[in-house]
């Protein structure tokens, strides 16, 4: 996917302890150049010092103005972005008499419109490649509403939906647009520190999460995937 001599670009919206992480160490193993969004500096400015090739870039997904002024930043230092992997996402849980309606508009922002602005803000260059790939990282909520997640799950939802239309749109221009449903709690330090009691194969493995979006990269365009999910081998689904 590289231009002339330098290193494919993969932008990781979305940086965390868990994921986030996971899909960075995972993309600079595959050679890329990372580009660590998050609208926190903490963890991505320690990546960004460990990894080589790897820079931390200030991004509020559900700011318009926050999400250009990363992405021009990141053309400037590493180039366009080959690998989109939109892993922001939070949401406010409750039932729907518990929740407001700040609450919904709020994970629709981070979910939905987030994908929607650094979508916008990767494609063009794809297009005129003729090849990338965008891959969302979903969740349970992506399937269904459960009684507490009336405000995250509107925004799961909606968000898969663009995720298929961008696809729909995209996938003739050789654009890859996946998504990764994770049905299941994800073994990051702030979770196993929630549920100290569960064994390791309750969890999700962030670096399991991370090889399934590095397969969907190298996918074959004559077979590719649109949705791929992630449990547990014990869970009970």
């Amino acid at each position: 996917m590289a231009d002339g001599t330098r290193l494919p670009v993969c932008a990781v919206v979305g940086v965390g302890p868990g994921n986030g992480e996971a899909f960075a160490r995972r993309f600079v193993a595959d050679g890329y150049s990372v580009a660590l969004m998050a609208r926190r500096a903490e963890l991505t400015a320690k990546l960004a010092a460990e990894l080589k090739g790897a820079k931390a870039y200030a991004c509020d997904v559900a700011d318009e103005a926050s999400v250009e002024a990363a992405f021009a930043k990141m053309r400037a230092d590493l180039g366009d972005a080959d690998v989109l992997i939109f892993n922001a996402g939070s949401g406010v849980w409750g039932n729907v008499e518990e929740v407001k309606a700040d609450d919904l508009e709020r994970s629709w922002r981070i979910n939905t419109l987030g994908l929607f602005l650094t979508g916008r803000q990767a494609i063009p260059a794809m297009r005129r490649k003729g090849q990338g790939a965008i891959i969302v990282v979903g969740a349970t909520a992506t399937r269904r509403g459960a009684a507490g997640a009336a405000a995250f799950a509107q925004g799961k939802m909606a968000q898969r939906a663009l995720a298929e239309s961008m696809g729909r749109h995209l996938w003739p221009a050789g654009i890859h647009v996946a998504l990764i449903v994770v049905d299941g709690v994800v073994g990051g330090p702030v979770t196993r520190s929630r549920f100290t009691d569960r064994a390791d194969d309750f969890f999700i493995a962030p670096d399991g999460v991370a090889t399934i979006a590095a397969d969907l990269v190298k996918q074959d365009r004559a077979a590719w995937s649109f949705e791929v999910e992630a449990r547990p081998y014990k869970e009970k689904w």
